[in-house]
Order: C-alpha cells, then structure tokens, then sequence
C-alpha cells in the first residue's frame, strides 16, 4: 500500500522548515537556555516570554 502526503501535510512542513530558518520555533535546548538565562525564576521566564510576544506583535 502506497502513502502519499496531502498538499495540506506538505504545506505545513514547509511553514514549519520556514519558522525554523527564521528562528521562529522553541526547541528543548532554547527553552533549557532561557530557564537558566533567568535563574529559574518563573516571574522572570514569564516576563520575557510576554516581553518577546509583544515584540513579535510589533512586527506584524
């Protein structure tokens, strides 16, 4: 039996390699970097991840 990917599957793997290339995904290793870059604070970690979510609003 022959599988075959949809237009749908293909063109969500290449939205994904896109965010990729553009440093747009979050990967164990980065989340692992901003826990320590803040100390494990969880105060801290939320503040820069609302600090980077409005950057990205801005740049809509």
């Amino acid at each position: 039996m022959k599988k075959t990917l949809t237009q749908k599957q293909i063109d969500d793997y290449e939205q994904l390699c896109r965010d990729r290339n553009n440093g747009r995904l979050l990967t164990p290793d980065g989340l692992r970097f901003i826990c320590e870059a803040n100390n494990y604070d969880p105060e801290a970690i939320g503040r820069h991840f609302l600090e980077v979510l409005g950057q990205m609003k801005n740049a809509q």
